[in-house]
């Protein structure tokens, strides 16, 4: 057999070899919508809530109705999803079975003052845009006389099991100086802990601030507990929804950020059918008025979807400013929580 024959039969084996070893190329999954398509069957949203803390989740007395600002926003994407604010099943959810109901798709979407971070975000599920910017406080009781995390040697200090707010403490406490010079009180859920702080048995109870703010509301004297200055870590609060369906996270992801557009075009529950009529561009894309601009449908939502969000639950401003702002209980400011034109970190991509 001539060399050049040779060569042939070597280079025809390597490439069927090649052909042979090689495996073939995966296509990328797309979005299933399985878990998008098993909500609108069921006809009712599963919204897993905190349900024990005034201004974000909280069950009413006597009415047995829901409110709150994570409320309102499982109220928004049952509006994005059924036109309905009220199709909505609230369960709550401890702290130490967020990422197992979550897992085990026990809620559809958990809004419930979670903190995203990369360990959850890797093992629960898929983190929406955060729609509350917190940071961890310390509470302490007046009689106790602290001014700053400083002055807290030797104290006893009640905490949530399950949360980034044990944590953040150690490494505070041991940056003060206080390493092993305070006592921890540990607690699985929201109620035993400030229970226990109020009746004395801690002098410090930790926690996000908002939280904080939203429990003391509640105490016989909230005169008597002082937040401090001190912020011991950054507390992004927002939805979180379980794996595996892209389609389902996005419809959770923009409804939030279709009440954050809302506000920077002024639409709001009062305007929002007038605005249907709007010669701006941005609003009739957002609202579903521009023929050539069929948003709704890529999410596999009605075209006017954002029209049923705002009626029924307000922009991201009034959403704030009813549950939690200057003039409720919390006396909440917006800072960091304020429109990221003004100042603060509220900002939503284009909505085209």
């Amino acid at each position: 057999m001539s060399r050049a024959a040779l060569v042939s039969l070597a280079l025809g084996a390597l490439i069927m070899g090649a052909c042979t070893t090689a495996p073939p190329p995966e296509e990328s999954p797309g979005p299933s919508g399985e878990l998008l398509a098993a909500i609108k069957a069921r006809g009712q949203l599963i919204c897993g809530v905190n349900g024990g803390l005034p201004g974000f989740s909280f069950l009413q007395e006597g009415t047995g109705a829901w409110s709150g600002f994570d409320v309102d926003y499982c109220k928004a994407v049952a509006a994005a999803l059924f036109g309905d604010a009220n199709a909505v099943d609230y369960r709550q959810v401890g702290t130490d079975d967020r990422g197992p109901a979550l897992q085990t798709r026990e809620v559809d979407v958990l809004i419930r003052n979670t903190t995203w971070t990369l360990t959850r975000d890797a093992q629960w599920g898929l983190f929406a845009p955060t729609t509350y910017y917190d940071g961890q406080g310390i509470m302490v009781r007046a009689e106790v006389g602290a001014d700053s995390i400083e002055d807290l040697g030797g104290a006893t200090i009640c905490v949530q099991s399950g949360t980034t707010t044990e944590l953040n403490l150690a490494d505070a406490m041991a940056a003060a100086g206080h390493e092993g010079n305070y006592t921890t009180s540990v607690f699985p859920e929201v109620d035993p802990t400030y229970d226990t702080y109020e009746s004395g048995a801690c002098d410090v109870v930790t926690s996000d601030r908002s939280q904080l703010v939203s429990r003391r509301t509640a105490m016989a004297d909230p005169s008597a507990h002082v937040l401090l200055e001190d912020v011991l870590s950054k507390e992004p609060l927002g939805p979180v929804v379980p794996f595996g369906d892209e389609q389902w996270f996005n419809v959770v992801k923009w409804t939030v950020f279709a009440t954050i557009e809302a506000e920077e075009l002024g639409i709001t529950q009062a305007n929002v059918a007038e605005m249907q009529n709007s010669d701006n561009v941005l609003v009739q894309r957002l609202l579903g008025t521009d023929p050539d601009e069929l948003q709704g449908t890529r999410l596999g939502l009605d075209n006017d979807w954002v029209v049923d969000v705002i009626t029924a639950v307000g922009n991201y401003g009034e959403i704030f400013e009813r549950n939690v702002g200057p003039n409720t209980p919390l006396g909440l400011d917006r800072g960091l929580n304020n429109l990221w034109t003004e100042g603060g970190l509220i900002y939503a991509p284009p909505y085209r």
